[in-house]
Parts: structure tokens; sequence; C-alpha cells
């Protein structure tokens, strides 16, 4: 008996976990190949695709009893990126090539019959794992090396096909150079953002001045944003040029947006992109779509790709109300678990939610030049289709108009600021926020608790609050209202450029909360 062993990684959500591939080649046994370890379908198809690969690559496996074993057998595994460790562990129980070279590196690539590696997705979260875990060198189809290196701390080996990944753990065989595999790439993604985000400036954005500020007030904070307004009005166009006053991510959120990219099977370009995602899913969107599922790999949705940037629910009240729904947790946790009979897979959440919706079916609701044919009972239906508890989840809800000529002609003698210059009052804010909060684990006034929001750090100027008070008393608020309430006013007064919150700064949140009532 002679047993082999290499390493592979298996994904459930975000998170990668090490799987032990085992090889034991048995003597005096009937031939066969067997595959063990609580594999899917499209994984225990991988025997065909293996014995194919390995006689197309110069060494087809011997006719004895192979057992392949993947370790911990409890976990869950899918897909066909564990082809190629089951390849090389098999070999490497017949002596093709060292059982010690084998063991040291962890591999990761889909077979094709000729024995040539594809690309798989989400290679970048697998060789993240595979770096937390320890492991120093990791294989991968020479089509995903570019993503796969993005990854700090280990080294990436591109391989082309099975035969060139025997060679270099000492087979003996002649080098046939074959044309790789590659990914699309979609080209720098960093530079394409930037460009996008160039070309959609804040002052195009002609008269709405109110609108332009709650815009650089939800920036700065991170707080959730609803706005409401006929068409035409310009909702779609100042959420448009939200991202682009959004300072940059971090090093690991950059990372954490890219894995997610990564596991949708998006290209990433040649470097990790640092600005916020934008993701507007069309309103005919499925929960699954928005939330993450699917019937066998848990993939993740729209609401997790948004991680670090900003969801946008154009037409907001056309989506499922179950769908709508689905998002008051991650709202409150910044997390998405998605559950499934078979496993239980997490992602992160931390998106910030942009709500825009017409005042009603025809939307000429309240707009002075239009007549609305609309019922007072479908008016109150349809936006009944956006739950109280959610609304009550967002900080700023504001009423938007359409611009008028006399507008008009005062915004083209006055215009509205650049992207550049919100961009700029927004960075100021943040970090006073920053400097504000060194000590405590939050960063965003949107993340405040309501513990420090009435404690002697947190409290507003005294009297400032008497306006929220009588909200509360009369029902107008919710206790989780009085909080985003407050949370709104430390970031307007970050922009101020004021210590803490007076009535001015509590007056206005307010009104941003109560302006589309």
């Amino acid at each position: 008996m002679s047993v082999a062993r290499t390493r592979a990684i298996a994904l459930l959500g975000i998170e990668g976990a090490i799987v032990e591939v085992e090889a034991d080649l048995q003597q005096g046994a009937l031939p066969g190949f067997s595959l063990i370890g609580l594999p899917d379908t499209s994984l225990g198809e991988a025997r065909e695709r293996v014995r194919a690969a390995a006689a197309n690559s110069g060494h087809p496996l011997s006719p004895r009893r192979m057992t392949i074993n993947l370790s911990p057998a409890s976990l869950p595994k899918h897909g066909s990126a564990f082809d190629l460790a089951i390849a090389v562990a098999a070999l490497a129980a017949e002596g093709v090539v060292s059982p010690e070279s084998v063991e040291r590196v962890a591999h990761l690539g889909e077979l094709g019959l000729d024995g040539r590696l594809r690309p798989i997705p989400g290679v970048l979260p697998a060789v993240l794992a595979a770096a937390r875990a320890g492991v120093e060198t990791v294989i991968v189809p020479s089509g995903d090396e570019p993503e796969a290196s993005l990854v700090p701390g280990i080294r990436v080996v591109g391989m082309p096909s099975l035969r060139e990944t025997l060679i270099f753990h000492g087979a003996e065989l002649e080098s046939e150079p074959v044309e790789p595999i590659l990914r699309a790439l979609g080209g720098d993604d960093d530079t394409a953002t930037t460009r996008t985000e160039e070309a959609l400036d804040l002052a195009d954005v002609a008269g709405n001045r109110e609108a332009v500020e709650a815009l650089r007030i939800a920036a700065a904070g991170g707080h959730h944003l609803f706005l409401l307004g006929p068409p035409g009005a310009g909702k779609t166009m100042l959420v448009s040029r939200l991202p682009g006053i959004l300072p940059d991510l971090s090093a690991e959120q950059a990372l954490e947006v890219g894995s997610l990219r990564s596991l949708s099977g998006l290209p990433l370009g040649a470097s990790l992109s640092h600005r916020p995602p934008l993701e507007s899913p069309h309103h005919t969107a499925t929960t699954a779509s928005i939330v993450g599922g699917g019937s066998r790999a848990i993939r993740p949705g729209a609401a997790a790709r948004a991680s670090h940037g900003v969801l946008f629910l154009d037409e907001a009240p056309e989506f499922s109300p179950a769908t709508l729904d689905a998002l008051r947790q991650p709202l409150e946790s910044g997390t998405l678990t998605v559950h499934r009979a078979s496993a239980t897979a997490r992602f992160p959440a931390a998106f910030q939610l942009v709500l825009a919706a017409n005042p009603c079916p025809c939307g000429q609701s309240g707009a002075p030049d239009a007549e609305c044919v609309c019922t007072p009972t479908a008016r109150r239906r349809y936006l009944q289709r956006m739950s109280g508890p959610l609304l009550d989840r967002v900080d700023i809800r504001l009423r938007v108009h359409r611009v008028t000529a006399a507008q008009l002609r005062l915004a083209a003698e006055t215009p509205t600021m650049s992207t550049a210059q919100a961009r700029e009052a927004v960075l100021a804010a943040r970090e006073r926020a920053r400097q504000r909060l060194r000590g405590t684990p939050w960063r965003r006034n949107v993340e405040l608790p309501g513990t420090w929001l009435r404690s002697s750090a947190g409290a507003p100027s005294p009297g400032s609050t008497d306006p929220l008070e009588r909200a509360l008393e009369r029902g107008v608020l919710s206790m989780r209202g009085f909080d985003r309430v407050l949370r709104v006013a430390w970031t307007i007064a970050d922009l101020d450029g004021v210590d803490r919150p007076g009535r001015d700064q509590i007056g206005r949140a307010l009104h941003l909360r109560q302006a589309a009532a």
C-alpha cells in the first residue's frame, strides 16, 4: 500500500478551508477509482477528467485500485477546483512524482481532457485562505496567476497543464509547451472605475441643493438614503455620483471586495480596485440574486458584492417585498448568512443602501406640473411595498423635486460643488470622526451604538435633543430612529467642524429623516 497527500481549498461562502487530498494505491484489489469525502456531482466527475488528463499528459493511471479521500470528510466540497490536487496525489501514490514535494504545495485547478488547466472561480479567496493557513506555495492555472498573485505573503506558481505540474514536482517527462487557457481580464479595474467617476461629476447636477447636501452627509457618515420624487427629478443622476465622493478602500477592504467579485466569476483586472463598488440590480431580481444562494455552491448576491460600497435599488417599490425585507438583517449586522440544507455560508454585507422611488404608480403625485391619476389607495399601497421596519433603518429620507426654470437659471449663476470638493469635505469629516473615536472599535458615525450616543462622550449639547424627545413621545420616532437621528447629527457636526452636535445639527438631522413623509 502506498499513500500520498497534497492540499486543496474548499470554499464555503467567502471563507476557505484546507482540504487534505489523500491517495491510496492498493495491491491485489479489484481495479477501480473511488472518490470519497462528501463530493458533489461535478466533483464526483473528476474521476473521468483525471483519467483522461493523466493519459494525455504521458502518465496514465495504474489499473489498480485507487482511493481518493478528501479530508475532513464532513466538510461539503463543490466544483472542479480539486481536479489538479486529485491527479497530483494519485500520481504521487504511483511514484511518478515525489510525495514529499506534492505534500508541501496546495493545488487548485480544473483539468481539461487534454491535460490543460482551466481557470476556476474564487481563486482569490482560495489562495487567501491558503496563505492564512500557513501554506507557502500554491499552484494555480496560468489563467488564474495574475489574480492569485494579488494575495501577499504566498508563492504563486502558474501552470498551463498537468504535464508541466508533474515536471515541477520531479517527474521524468519532456516539457511540451501548450497554449494556456487564459481568463478574460477586465483591464485595470481601478483605472476604469476612476475614469467613470471622473465622467460623473457632482457639478453636473443642476439645482436640488438639498439633495446634494444629503448625498454629502450620507457619504461622510456612511448613512442609508431614501430619495422619493417624480420621474426626471434626478434621483438616479444623484446616486450614480455617490461612489465618487466616498473615500478609497483600505487594502483589507479591497481584498475582500475582490474576493467577492472572484467568487461571482467577475474579472478583476491586473490590480485590486480601491474604489467603492456600486451594485444596481434590476427590480426583477430574485431574492437569491440579491442576498446570495445557489443550488450547489453558494454564491454572493448583489448585497454582498456591494460591501464597502453602495447598493442602489432604483424603483424600490417594484422589488418583491420579501426581497426588500431580506435586507433588514444585514443592514443591522453588516453580514449576510445564507442557510442551505447541506451548509451555511457567510458573506460580508457592510453596504450603504440607497433606495429611490416614485411617489405613486404613475409617478406624478405631488408634482406641480402634472396631474396624478392614481387613487389614494393605490398611492398608499404602492409605497407600503417598502415595509416600515425597512424604512426605519434608513437614516436620511428626502423628497426630490423636478428642477424649475428659475432654479436652472440660479444653478447656472452659482454651480453645485464638484465631486472633488465634496470628496475633500467627506474625507475631512471622516478624519474628525476617526480621531474622536480613537480607542473604540468604530470608525464611522453610522456604526455608533446607542449606549455611546447617550453617554457623556456621545451626548449632544445640553437641551439640543428636546425636539427629538418630543418626537419620541408622540410616536413619530422609534428608539432606533432616535439613535439614527443622533448619528446623522454627529456627521453634520463633523462636516460643520464643530466638536458636538447642537440644536442646529439635531434639527437638520431630524428634518432629513422626515422630509419624505
